[in-house]
């Protein structure tokens, strides 16, 4: 930089062009310190971006809407019991555990000499002390022999007869035709990866451990062979999506080794779909070589309706699109203002707030009226006009405090960074007042896609296309069933055990996540 090569000879000996000379190097220091400060709490301090008690009270106190809501639920009191003289607080004990589990009673019981009474009669059982404890079988793995009876006729050996001399039950049909796994272990096994995260060598020694050898080859190629039998499922997922009102997207990287013409470090992406109604949503996944705009705009080609997403330039063409309602996501906004607050000196004085943590209660202040109004179960028409009340007269406030301090502030430091996307952003994030489908941000789809982040910090890259297509389609099935409040084991087994046996169109839209109950799964 200029300020590091200076020496006492090269300095001008104008004093006005020492003066700018200074404030320049001064403020360039300012950036530097604030970029240090933020990477060091990126590095050791906490990754949430939830407030801590004390930042959350120093906001209480500049903020009278803000008192007395918490980020977390309240603990459950503690019972009092009165004793004379002073009150003492019973602990509540630890959580009961479920009563759907199977017991299995075992009698701690006395000696038979301890049974006699000195008088000697016999003692008599007068009460029962109980304690349970968890305890686990692991995982009992079993083989299935599926057996045929053929049957002939041993009278005339089939010649009065018009049909086959021998006659024998079709094998049923599986998902993987002649296959070893059954619905049950291919559920397990995809399971165990795409939603817990276990990659398939890490499962081979589990399986090992029981005494079974599957190798991980065996493993991915069912996984391919799954997806590859699921995909017409997909594309039915992927229509009644895009008849709902609301499209949300989002997009995160990912390794393919294999990829023709591009070197193994090349990123690629995995792109997320999230549509269908507010009671029942879907998702999609989509693998990608790339984070062209064109992706999504292929896949709201035809979609008519609200689209919310970040600021990602590749979604500029939604703006310009007719029938779209383009909404930007306050999350990404708040997290601007965070990394001001996380990059800033410490040292300030609490009932003066800084610039970042004024512009926190503004968005916090608009989450609180969501929060109340998705208590109060306000949908439509109802939660439009509570917004227009409540979250308009803040916003047009913020606004107004937004473009004072615009001008006031460096664009190229944290806070300028941070109040430029805002701007810039603004008409995006203010559209949803007058949209009830849309939420305040993006968060649906980003907890979505989190689990796929979550899964890459352990097996670290698909090695195919096909890989990144198959886990693409896993993914987009455990996540919707997710979604609809299925566990995703029973799910895959209740789908991979009907998907062999459907036909028409009707019977492949039945299996999707939205479509079922609960209680049409299997225990």
């Amino acid at each position: 930089m200029w300020f590091m090569r200076l020496d006492e000879k090269s300095l001008p000996e104008d004093v006005d062009v020492l003066k700018r000379m200074i404030c320049e190097y001064h403020s360039k220091v300012s950036v530097l310190e604030e970029e240090i400060r933020f990477w060091k709490h990126r590095l050791f301090g906490s990754k949430s971006e939830k407030l801590s008690a004390a930042e959350r009270l120093q906001l209480c106190l500049f903020n009278e809407a803000e008192q007395g809501v918490a980020e977390k639920e309240p603990e459950e009191p503690e019972e009092e019991i009165a004793v004379p003289a002073h009150t003492r607080a019973k602990k509540r004990g630890r959580k009961p555990l479920p009563e759907n589990l199977p017991r299995v009673e075992v009698v701690v019981d006395i000696p038979e000499e301890q049974k006699h009474c000195g008088c000697g009669a016999q003692k008599s059982v007068i009460g029962t002390e109980t304690a349970e404890r968890l305890d686990i079988i692991p995982a009992k793995i079993q083989v299935v022999r599926e057996l045929r009876p053929k049957y002939a006729c041993r009278s005339c050996e089939g010649v009065d007869d018009e049909g086959p001399t021998v006659v024998i039950a079709p094998p049923p049909p599986h998902i993987i035709p002649k296959g070893i796994a059954t619905a049950g272990l291919l559920a397990f096994v995809i399971t165990a990866k795409f939603e817990d995260a276990l990659p398939f060598y890490r499962q081979c020694k589990q399986f090992a451990r029981i005494g079974v050898e599957l190798s991980r080859g065996t493993m991915c190629a069912w996984a391919i062979q799954v997806a590859g039998a699921c995909r017409i499922l997909q594309e039915h997922l992927r229509s009644e999506m895009l008849c709902g009102p609301l499209m949300q997207v989002d997009e995160t990287v990912v390794q393919v080794l294999e990829e023709p013409g591009r070197s193994p470090q090349t990123k690629s992406y995995m792109w997320l779909f999230r549509g269908g109604t507010r009671d029942h949503p879907l998702l999609e996944f989509r693998y990608h070589p790339t984070r062209a705009g064109s992706v999504a705009s292929d896949y709201l080609a035809k979609y008519r309706g609200s689209v919310l997403t970040d600021a990602f330039a590749g979604y500029d063409f939604l703006d310009e699109r007719a029938g779209i309602v383009h909404a930007g996501c306050w999350a990404h906004a708040r997290r601007k203002f965070d990394e001001v607050l996380k990059a800033s000196p410490g040292g300030k004085d609490p009932k003066k707030p800084s610039s970042a943590e004024t512009a926190l209660v503004y968005i916090r202040r608009l989450y609180v009226i969501e929060r109340a109004a998705k208590e109060a179960a306000l949908t439509g028409a109802a939660l439009v006009e509570e917004r227009r009340i409540k979250a308009k007269p803040i916003l047009d406030e913020f606004k107004v405090w937004l473009d004072a301090k615009a001008l006031a502030t460096p664009p190229k430091t944290r806070l300028g960074n941070a109040l430029g996307y805002t701007l810039a952003q603004w008409k995006r994030l203010t559209v949803y007042v007058e949209h009830a489908e849309i939420p305040l941000d993006n968060n649906a789809a980003e907890n979505a896609i989190r689990p796929f982040v979550v899964g890459r910090k352990n097996w670290l890259f698909a090695a195919t296309q096909d890989g990144a297509h198959a886990s693409a389609t896993l993914y987009s099935l455990i996540e919707s069933a997710k979604a609809n409040g299925h566990d995703p084991y029973r799910y895959l087994r209740y789908l991979f055990d009907k998907l062999p046996h459907a036909k028409e169109p009707e019977d492949y839209r039945a299996l999707l996540p939205n479509r079922l109950r609960t209680a049409d799964l299997p225990a």
